[in-house]
């Protein structure tokens, strides 16, 4: 098979989450063993960082992993979905995954996959490991995908895990109370290994519970806790934090959302881990991962500013956790208009999220281009209850142009409320 032919039997044959949703979606572990198993555990060969929790997962892989390739490690990166290219999902040093090795990796496994029939997310995980190993990486870098306890990147024993926070997300999934999720998302902590805890309020106890039963354990991280661990950040006018900490004062971060403070704490408590017996991190390494963390990883869709006069950002932010900063970031914009390119996929939690948006905006209510999207009109009947007005649109590509055409130099465009919306924005904007 060529690769466009390979990329499509990867689409058709394994169920996709990021098109189809919770039926893609299978209980357990058991496939993940055999794969594993089958490829002879090729996460065994190098190093591992395991990162879960509900948001910031993406911000925070990524900016470990630029920071452990500043520090001179060969560093994969694992990490869902992608927005433009299936190869994003798979990087070394910032390059994504070659053409070649997945052509003869699906020829190579095909009978032995075709036998068991895994998830497409299943099927990927053991690329990931496997390309990670004939590389040679020092370390990878392992974003969970939904979860954790039965996710099927937890057969890896890392040297560190990392849960983000705990929000409302995949509730027909992993269950519909705070409690219940980070219980879900708790089951990526394995005895021995550290962990760092970025929010957990609430569940936190649940925290403490499974340690408790996993003892003997190094000493648990919680932000919460952790005093003066950023002590004072501003946002610059290139939309640049800057931050200070006592080890690192004048930390500059590129990616600029109001969420990253947060992730950034996060990080660098997992740093601080990580440089006391595991890795060699000078403080330029931390320096400079924060600085050109999209230059060394690609990393798209945080608050990303797309162009000026008008000012247009698009975010990946999905849920409540999400918008509510993408929210108030909107209200700290300067501005005449605000303009909203808004869509969702259909298992979210709709009314949660549509209360928080602004109702002084035009939208542009639009669907993307998979499956699990919401029907833009019945997304647009749902915003109505809340005060939102605006266009139904029914493909991204018509909201997004209307919403540039109605702009003037001085408004704002927003594009976001689904990671697909994003996608299919960028999509345009790549091939116009």
């Amino acid at each position: 098979m060529t690769y466009d032919e390979t990329i499509e039997y990867l689409y058709n044959s394994a169920p996709m989450f990021q098109k189809v949703g919770s039926s893609a979606y299978k209980e357990g572990m058991e496939n993940s063993f055999r794969i594993d198993a089958h490829l002879n555990h090729p996460h065994r060969q190098y190093k591992t960082i395991h990162v879960g929790g509900t948001n910031g997962k993406g911000s925070v892989s990524h900016l470990l992993a630029s920071i452990l390739q500043e520090a001179g490690y060969k560093v994969g990166l694992y990490t869902s979905p992608h927005l433009l290219d299936f190869r994003e999902r798979i990087k070394i040093n910032g390059e994504m995954i070659s053409k070649e090795f997945i052509v003869d990796f699906i020829a190579r496994h095909k009978d032995f996959f075709e036998s068991i029939q895994p998830s497409f997310f299943e099927l990927t995980t053991g690329m990931a490991f496997a390309y990670f190993a004939e590389q040679a990486v020092d370390v990878a870098i392992i974003e969970v995908g939904l979860g954790g306890r039965l996710d099927c990147t937890n057969v890896i024993t890392p040297v560190l895990s990392i849960i983000t926070n705990i929000s409302f997300d995949h509730t027909n999934l992993l269950g519909s109370t705070l409690t219940a999720i980070a219980g879900e998302k708790a089951g990526i902590i394995k005895p021995g290994v550290p962990v760092v805890i970025g929010e957990a309020e609430g569940e936190v106890e649940v925290f403490f519970k499974e340690l408790k039963e996993l003892k003997p354990l190094k000493p648990l991280k919680i932000f919460a806790q952790e005093q003066n661990l950023i002590t004072s950040s501003k946002l610059l006018p290139s939309g640049y934090w800057e931050m200070e900490t006592n080890l690192y004062p004048g930390l500059i971060d590129e990616l600029g959302g109001f969420a990253q403070e947060k992730n950034a704490a996060t990080v660098l408590c997992a740093v601080d881990i990580l440089k006391k017996d595991i890795f060699t991190i000078p403080p330029k390494a931390v320096y400079k991962g924060f600085r050109y963390v999209i230059e060394n990883t690609g990393l798209m869709g945080r608050w990303q500013i797309i162009q000026y006069h008008p000012k247009m950002v698009m975010d990946t932010g999905h849920n409540v956790g999400g918008i509510q900063y993408i929210v108030q970031q909107l209200k700290a914009e300067r501005y005449e208009k605000l303009h909203i390119v808004f869509g969702m996929v259909n298992d979210k939690d709709i009314s949660s999220v549509l209360a928080l948006l602004p109702k002084e905006a035009t939208y542009y209510f639009t669907q993307a281009s998979i499956p699990r999207a919401l029907d833009a009109a019945k997304l647009a009947e749902q915003a109505a209850a809340f005060g939102l007005k605006g266009t139904v649109f029914h493909t991204v590509d018509d909201a997004f142009l209307a919403a540039k055409h109605y702009a003037t130099e001085k408004d704002f465009i927003f594009v976001g409320g689904s990671t697909f919306v994003v996608a299919d924005a960028l999509l345009l904007i790549k091939n116009t």
